[in-house]
């Protein structure tokens, strides 16, 4: 049994991180769009009203 357990956390956790990296590469990646956009709405807005 407690092998079993063993093996069950490891794919458990193998599971669990395979999962958990993909979204938090989208997230950096969503999150760098929108700097980026705002960067670029910042600036065209300082033109705009300077």
């Amino acid at each position: 049994m407690s092998e079993r357990n063993i093996k069950f956390q490891r794919k458990f956790r193998n599971s669990r991180s395979k999962q958990s990296k993909p979204k938090k590469g989208l997230f950096l990646v969503f999150l760098l769009v929108i700097v980026l956009l705002l960067w670029f709405k910042a600036d065209a807005i300082m033109n705009y009203f300077f």
